[in-house]
């Protein structure tokens, strides 16, 4: 299992949402505080945003995120009002390269999996950047569509019914947050809206996504974001 954050708002830097937080998820990547499967999340991490044009901007390594002091020099820099990051916990088997990190893209969306699935209850795709299950959940997902990203779980999970499933995607528009096996919490903020697999401080405005739902955050036009939270199971 991994642990992840979507950002949706105002440009803030990457350090102020990644490393700066006190329960955020640098902290994550030793001590997570709500994580129920693995203990440490040392496997690699990786960052993802749009910049000012749109385009998709990545950093990803193999490395802990704790242990990469040049990403740390640049973060405060960075600044973005879409921001998806994750550090991972492989699973047994998978790749430990740099290319089995999330955020994955299409060149538009990006895309975290926290979890784990039998490839075997994936199509083959050679647009997957890795050979790891969750690019190629990814892949499948950016293949299916992101607006049908709900059933494309719900196929996957028919197949595969030990699998966990969360997902967090963002366009730069909008965030997608899906539990399948876990949870997500989020917290409004006066600038912007994070959905997190656990919060990042001790904050009482957090709100918890119950397993089996999906978040959608929408970006505001002149006023503030939008939020629907939809029970997958009624």
């Amino acid at each position: 299992m991994c642990r992840h954050l979507a950002w949706l708002g105002a440009p803030r830097s990457v350090s102020s949402l990644v490393l700066d937080p006190p329960a955020g998820l640098l902290h994550q990547s030793y001590a997570p505080r709500r994580q129920k499967r693995g203990v440490v999340n040392a496997d690699g991490w990786g960052v993802g945003f749009h910049d000012a044009d749109g385009a998709v901007r990545r950093w990803r390594s193999a490395r802990p995120l704790w242990g990469d002091a040049s990403f740390a020099s640049l973060a405060p820099v960075l600044a973005s009002g879409s921001v998806l990051a994750a550090v991972r916990s492989a699973t047994v088997g998978m790749p430990m390269d740099e290319s089995a990190a999330a955020p994955f893209t299409d060149g538009a969306w990006l895309l975290s999996h926290n979890g784990r699935v039998d490839r075997s209850a994936l199509p083959a795709s050679r647009d997957a950047e890795s050979t790891c299950d969750s690019a190629q959940l990814a892949a499948h997902v950016f293949d299916r569509g992101a607006d049908h990203v709900v059933d494309t779980v719900r196929e996957v999970a028919r197949r595969d019914p030990d699998a966990y499933l969360n997902l967090l995607l963002t366009d730069g528009q909008r965030v997608l947050g899906l539990t399948w096996g876990d949870e997500l919490s989020y917290l409004v903020e006066p600038d912007g809206v994070v959905v997190a697999s656990e919060p990042w401080d001790d904050d009482p405005r957090w709100t918890d996504v119950p397993d089996h739902h999906l978040i959608e955050v929408t970006r505001g036009v002149d006023g503030p974001a939008r939020i629907t939270v939809t029970d997958l199971e009624s």
